[in-house]
């Protein structure tokens, strides 16, 4: 008995509970002037961040996805614009819901200090590039891990089969 088709739905449920939005626990050691700092710098960093993450996003997963529902259904290029559209607003929805623990978390990690010190970085014009250019930069990051990802879920379901096998929970 092989994993595959178990170990395809359990990978992407964690994959999916990882993404999931989770509210981080109140228990944040920064400082008020810290977390006012990161809120700043969150600030300046995200203005068109989120919209361009649920944008990169569609954009990568729509074409398998319609593909799928092309297959599966006679749909319309009506319903699919619609479907699309829908599908849009749920991750721009999903990335704010996310990012909204990013100033606490960035409090934890950067001084009161340090979180100014990046604030005058991203308000400069080198900061500003950077903040045009780096989700472009790291879509094609991503896209180009796409054909590495098939080898590691392939290494992993036999590394998990082969655990499993030796302690007898698989034949």
């Amino acid at each position: 008995m092989r994993l595959r088709g178990g170990f395809s739905a359990l990978a992407l449920l964690i994959v999916l509970c990882s993404l999931s939005p989770g509210r981080v626990g109140a228990q944040s050691t920064a400082s008020p002037e810290a977390l006012r700092a990161a809120e700043e710098l969150f600030a300046i960093t995200s203005k068109d961040m989120m919209g361009q993450l649920a944008s990169q996003m569609t954009a990568q997963a729509w074409s398998p996805l319609e593909a799928r529902l092309r297959a599966s259904a006679k749909l319309d290029d009506a319903t699919l614009s619609e479907l699309r559209g829908e599908f849009e607003r749920i991750q721009r929805a999903n990335v704010t819901e996310l990012m909204k623990d990013a100033p606490a978390i960035y409090a934890r990690h950067f001084s009161a200090q340090e979180l100014r010190n990046l604030i005058a970085f991203y308000n400069s014009p080198t900061g500003q590039k950077a903040l045009h250019t780096m989700p472009q930069i790291t879509a094609e990051l991503l896209e180009g891990m796409k054909p590495r990802l098939a080898a590691v879920q392939r290494d992993t379901i036999d590394a998990f089969d082969r655990i499993l096998r030796q302690r007898g929970y698989i034949k």
